[in-house]
């Protein structure tokens, strides 16, 4: 990695502004050298010892408590030196300064972005998967979303993508070794269960994939969409949902004239729900422009809540008029004010759409287990604590082309022995793919784009 020199680096770990406590982190080889002039005595290593923090001079510039990590035993691997003081902004930009002129030799210099767990994955402290895991820690905006991070750091989702890369090595080298020795005349396929291997690999690929889109949406959110004619009671439920008012609600069409965005929890994963403008023919120029949103918005969703009126669906339900290419789930609002013969009609007509009120909050709580199901996360804490990790759109691309050339293998085998060789050349681009999720085989300019997004002492 021509990119990143090994020179020893520092930074202040902890957020601008002041704090209780504030830390100074120092990660490089040979610090060793440092803890005398900068605490005025040895440190035992990985204890936390009360001590002073010298400047030049020798005069005390805090006292706090400082630890030190001889490699390898480390967060990056390197030697590490922590000093955790008063969270001072003024004080620590000193102790910061004090570190970086501390041994012109060492050329200690300030770290960039990402780069102490840069260092860890160059180390082979982490993988790739687990130094991503590592923001998504940081980031997280819920309680199941720190829990999917924690299952990516702790190496879940590498150990999958790692158990399904050697069982593609194994298939390479029982083809690589029939072509080698095609004088034995052993029937391959049929011989080493070859097509069978091949099968269960994608099988793990496919579930792997599908548990990978739903980290994704754990991660960064999905986009909900709230469309359907004026006046269904589209706002009433974005209310509903956010347990505020957060868009205006009248008997008046059209009161809704552009997107509102709002961030919600249901059981515990933060979605993105968009209220749009009521869909229908209008002169109103205004209007125009905020259905025109709405199409935009819908074009652009994960899922579309489609809302209509359950005193009058078959006026105002309307499939033709939306993204056939975008899942849906159809909802059936303002039950309150329809007879029970009615609804049950209305069951019957549309047996996979939702009942609800959004102004008397019936049927609220069956509608969020059906959306998180129809989002492929309807499970409960525990199962998500063992089977949910969060992931991004890269691995999604990587795991759907390894997925590919795995497909284009299967061909080739089922085709005969004759296409063999092409059978290894779409295994071994395979096997590149899924090594390019945790990094084994990764550009430099892969590295530098994943880390730029931490912060500077992480």
């Amino acid at each position: 990695m021509s990119d990143f020199d090994a020179a020893p680096i520092a930074a202040i770990a902890t957020p601008a502004g002041n704090g209780g406590v504030g830390i100074v982190r120092i990660s490089g080889p040979q610090l060793h050298s440092l803890l005398r002039p900068l605490f005025g005595q040895e440190l035992a290593p990985r204890l936390a010892s009360f001590t002073a923090f010298l400047d030049a001079d020798g005069r005390v510039i805090d006292r706090g408590i400082a630890i030190y990590f001889p490699a390898p035993h480390s967060y990056t691997g390197e030697d590490v030196i922590e000093l955790q003081a008063h969270g001072g902004q003024v004080l620590m930009q000193i102790l910061l300064k004090r570190v970086l002129a501390l041994d012109a030799e060492l050329g200690i210099r300030l770290a960039n972005a990402g780069e102490f767990t840069l260092r860890a994955f160059l180390n082979g402290k982490i993988d790739l998967t687990q130094a991503e895991a590592v923001l998504d820690l940081i980031q997280a905006n819920s309680e199941t979303a720190v829990r999917s991070a924690q299952a990516s750091l702790s190496g879940f989702f590498s150990a999958r993508v790692s158990t399904m890369v050697e069982q593609l090595i194994h298939l390479r080298m029982l083809v690589e070794a029939t072509l080698d020795f095609p004088e034995e005349e052993i029937d391959f396929l049929e011989a080493s269960d070859a097509r069978g291997q091949l099968l269960r690999i994608k099988s793990s690929l496919n579930a792997t994939l599908a548990s990978t889109r739903q980290g994704v949406i754990l991660r960064q959110g999905a986009r909900i969409a709230i469309a359907g004619p004026p006046n269904v009671g589209k706002s009433s439920l974005l209310n509903a949902l956010a347990g505020d008012t957060l868009a205006i609600v009248t008997p008046v069409a059209g009161t809704t004239r552009d997107r509102i965005h709002a961030s919600i929890q249901i059981h515990g994963i933060t979605l993105d729900f968009f209220d749009t403008a009521g869909l229908r023919e209008t002169d109103d120029d205004v209007e125009k422009i905020g259905i025109l949103r709405s199409y935009e918005t819908i074009d652009q969703a994960d899922l579309l809540l489609w809302i209509a009126d359950a005193q009058a669906p078959d006026l105002h339900f309307d499939q033709e008029a939306i993204n056939q290419q975008v899942p849906k789930l159809v909802i059936f609002n303002k039950i309150d004010c329809c007879a029970e013969a009615a609804l049950q009609k209305l069951r019957a007509q549309w047996p996979q759409a939702i009942q609800i009120s959004a102004r008397m909050d019936l049927g609220l709580e069956y509608f969020k287990d059906a959306l998180l199901n129809a989002l492929g996360l309807a499970q409960t804490q525990a199962e998500q604590s063992e089977t949910t990790f969060t992931a991004r759109t890269r691995h999604v691309s990587a795991l759907t082309n390894a997925l590919i050339h795995l497909q284009n293998a299967q061909n080739h085998a089922d085709s005969g022995n004759q296409n063999l060789e092409l059978m290894a050349e779409e295994l071994r681009h395979s096997q590149k793919f899924l090594e390019d999720i945790t990094g084994r085989f990764s550009a430099d300019d892969l590295l530098g784009e994943i880390f730029s997004g931490f912060c500077i002492g992480k």
